[in-house]
């Protein structure tokens, strides 16, 4: 039970994470809102999402990690509600920014819960749980295509019901208890952002988050200026790298049961540095297909598995908060990621090459944090 509360709270995330994208076409064409607009509403998601990250880990720590999932699906599922009926931009902005809010609680306490399912491989419980949040961004636009269509945000109140099972279900799992006020002591927390082993774990998240926003946010975009037509371009994200991911978290469960995590995200980070290169240096469409799906695939296993080491490393009464703690750091990195990759191109779509070398840059950066570890 413990197992599928966690799977549906990080698939109903992972509608989230997808669910801007989806309606924001439907919202901007209601509301008349500018391009600008857009990206405050994006701005303030992320936003929330850091604060949400952060503040529950020393809420779970004290109460317990059920406080924590009920706290995050109970506001995701207000928020989805409130963003149905939303009747402007403001409303908008208000709703999304509590989705966010949620939405950082939700994934800080489902991945939590790794060290609690599987005490001696945290890690591989991070990349089955996580597969989940790649099913949900695949469901996302696919439902909205064939179902909702005609209503966009009604997809909001589908994933509204979601929310309120995965909320059942955490009601009665069967979660450890709270370490309580006694042994939770704020200094200790305090303490974890100068712990240069959790700042290392975080900076491989920031740069992580940041790589992966910049292949959601802009590689459509990149492969039109370079010729590819806008529907094969969404096809190539959609079954190149979101099924890259799917595929790939797969394979890194497996693979971490005979292969320690640190070595492995040694290896994805230099797997990331050569494929998402090659992806950016393809012009044909199928080859291009090809080298977003194997970026996909080396992408996988680095969220999940940097939060099974640090539900491996960081135990005891200050677990919940090293988790939302560096949750919060991979956030900052979708919060400046987009920002920079279109300031440096600018007004040109032909730019984004040259801007998207970011990627490829990063994952060297994230390399060298590999090794370090």
């Amino acid at each position: 039970m413990l197992i599928t509360a966690a799977i549906l709270a990080i698939f109903v995330y992972g509608m989230i994470a997808a669910m801007l994208g989806t309606i924001l076409p439907d919202i901007s064409r209601k509301f008349s809102l500018s391009p600008k607009q857009n990206g405050n509403i994006a701005l303030f998601q992320a936003i929330g999402l850091m604060v949400g990250s952060f503040f529950v880990g020393p809420l779970m720590d004290i109460e317990g990690k059920q406080v924590g999932m009920l706290a995050g699906l109970g506001l995701v599922a207000l928020a989805l509600l409130l963003l149905r009926g939303a009747g402007g931009y403001g409303s908008v902005t208000g709703a999304m920014s509590l989705l966010g809010i949620g939405g950082g609680v939700v994934v800080a306490a489902a991945n939590s819960l790794n060290i609690d399912i599987d005490p001696q491989n945290p890690a591989v419980i991070s990349n089955w749980l996580n597969l989940f949040f790649g099913l949900g961004g695949l469901v996302t636009p696919l439902v909205s295509a064939k179902v909702f269509q005609k209503n966009p945000r009604s997809l909001t109140l589908f994933a509204a019901v979601l929310a309120i099972l995965g909320f059942a279900a955490s009601a009665v799992a069967p979660f450890k208890p709270a370490s309580g006020q006694i042994s939770f002591q704020f200094a200790e927390a305090g303490g974890l952002l100068a712990n240069s082993h959790l700042l290392l774990l975080c900076l491989m998240l920031f740069l992580y988050v940041a790589c992966e926003v910049g292949v959601w946010n802009w590689l459509v975009r990149h492969l039109v200026a370079q010729g590819v037509g806008e529907g094969k371009a969404l096809t190539i994200l959609s079954l190149g790298f979101a099924l890259g991911l799917l595929i790939g978290r797969i394979a890194a469960a497996q693979i971490l049961t005979q292969v320690d995590a640190r070595t492995v995200l040694a290896g994805a980070a230099a797997l990331m540095a050569v494929t998402t290169f090659l992806m950016l240096r393809a012009s044909h469409p199928a080859m291009a297909q090809a080298m977003v799906f194997l970026a996909g695939m080396a992408m996988a296993p680095v969220f999940p598995t940097t939060l099974g080491v640090v539900g491996a490393n960081f135990k005891g009464a200050t677990a919940a908060t090293a988790i939302g703690i560096a949750v919060t750091a991979g956030w900052f990195g979708l919060a400046v990621s987009s920002p920079i990759i279109g300031g440096i191109a600018g007004d040109d779509p032909k730019r984004l090459k040259t801007a998207l070398l970011l990627i490829p840059g990063a994952s060297l950066v994230m390399l060298l944090v590999a090794i370090t570890l």
